[in-house]
């Protein structure tokens, strides 16, 4: 295997400890490395979305890959995500994160923690006392494993999804890899 192939490669394979909608057993397993405050991740979100809608054979990952360094509050975002995921309300959370990307102050989450009726104080106190932060970090580590640099990177079957990012494109890798 060349360094090219190693570094298309997913190369932490999907586990327990993913946020997973579908069966890890479909016939496709789409993993997304994101951050909530980046736009084109929140594009990324919404052809996912609609992708899901088409393709009910499909596993999809989300694994966080904030950018804080041009994105401030993506830390902050993955942490109430986590947060959230410890209530089980990841999913509910994840989308409220990418629907408001341009509200992601801490005002702001505790809002949406409140809407999805959390436990407010637990809520901070995971928060504040950083307690998801290594689950981030492993999510970031697998992701430089596997070569990714930025947010959005997508797998598809465990090889690096590097088209156009359009529901006509992506679908028509899906099919690819998939048969």
């Amino acid at each position: 295997m060349s360094l090219g192939d190693y570094y298309n490669r997913l190369l932490v394979p999907i586990s327990e400890q993913d946020h997973i909608q579908g069966l890890v057993s479909a016939s496709v397993a789409l993993v997304e490395y994101g951050d909530y405050q980046c736009l084109i991740c929140g594009e990324a979100h919404q052809l996912i979305k609609a992708i899901q809608q088409q393709l009910y054979d499909l596993c999809f990952v989300f694994r966080h890959f904030p950018q804080p360094q041009i994105h401030p509050y993506a830390q902050r975002a993955a942490e109430a995500a986590q947060a959230a995921a410890a209530q089980g309300q990841f999913w509910q959370m994840h989308d409220i994160l990418f629907t408001h990307q341009q509200e992601l102050g801490n005002d702001h989450l505790v809002e949406y923690a409140n809407n999805l009726g959390l436990d407010i104080p637990q809520f901070l106190q995971d928060i504040s006392s950083k307690v998801h932060i290594n689950r981030i970090n492993q999510d970031i580590e697998s992701g430089l494993n596997s070569g990714v640099t930025a947010a959005p990177a997508l797998f598809i079957n465990e090889i690096r999804y590097i088209g156009r990012w359009n529901i006509d494109q992506l679908m028509a890798a899906i099919i690819t890899v998939s048969n």
